[in-house]
């Protein structure tokens, strides 16, 4: 038998949510891999979507299963979304979604933050020296932090557990910052949800602030 409801909660990290019956009663526990098309890493499920499915029962719990979206009010069908998907509307719908907007970070403006930082390290380098160990610190973390930007991306597109993006900012915080760049670029990944990119820019802010700090006179004395 088939329900109607709508999304009402939905944790993106995770990859779960909670859906209200129109008929009301419990809410239904909801996840990622119960959908039917998968949705696209670009157009994740949103609190108020409305949608149709079964129940099922796994652990113990009542849960939605064989989840389909609804889109005014008709369940669209495998066909039918590959069709929208190739229409030439659809298309430029699905780039508008895809591309970064406003003030999101282009690839020459992150290419341009990366150079900007290696100058200035390369003047700091000259004037105060740099440890070595700061470098190996950047370029560990940062091969890390790309990694887990990937990680994340294929766990999103799967349906997956995902990885916490307090934990890939506590990484860019660290020093791996440069790597989750790149990543958002090469993997457009993170890089137009604006609440992610104030608080990564602010890691990356607080990040190079430091490191020159420990370069300087003032703090060269706690990598001593």
């Amino acid at each position: 038998m088939r329900y109607r409801g709508t999304l009402t909660q939905w944790n993106d990290e995770r990859g779960f949510g909670w859906i209200e019956a129109d008929g009301g009663g419990e809410r239904l526990f909801v996840h990622i891999s119960a959908f039917e098309p998968r949705p696209p890493a670009e157009q994740r499920p949103q609190p108020g979507l409305r949608l149709e499915f079964a129940v099922g029962m796994e652990q113990g719990r009542k849960r939605a299963l064989q989840v389909a979206w609804r889109a005014g009010g008709s369940v669209p069908q495998a066909r039918s979304s590959s069709v929208r998907r190739n229409s030439p509307s659809a298309g430029r719908l699905q780039s508008s979604r895809t591309q970064p907007q406003g003030w999101h970070a282009s690839s020459s403006f992150s290419y341009g933050v990366l150079l900007v930082w290696l100058l200035l390290m390369l003047a700091a380098a000259v004037i105060w020296g740099v440890p070595r160990i700061l470098w190996l610190v950047y370029a560990g973390l940062s091969m890390l932090t790309f990694m887990a930007y990937w990680q994340d991306k294929w766990a999103a597109q799967k349906g997956q557990w995902r990885t916490p993006e307090k934990t890939l900012q506590t990484m860019a915080l660290a020093g791996g910052w440069p790597g989750a760049l790149l990543a958002q670029q090469w993997l457009r990944h993170k890089s137009s949800k604006t609440s992610f990119q104030l608080q990564f820019w602010l890691m990356v802010l607080i990040n190079v602030t430091a490191a020159l700090w420990l370069c300087s006179p003032y703090g060269r004395h706690v990598l001593a």
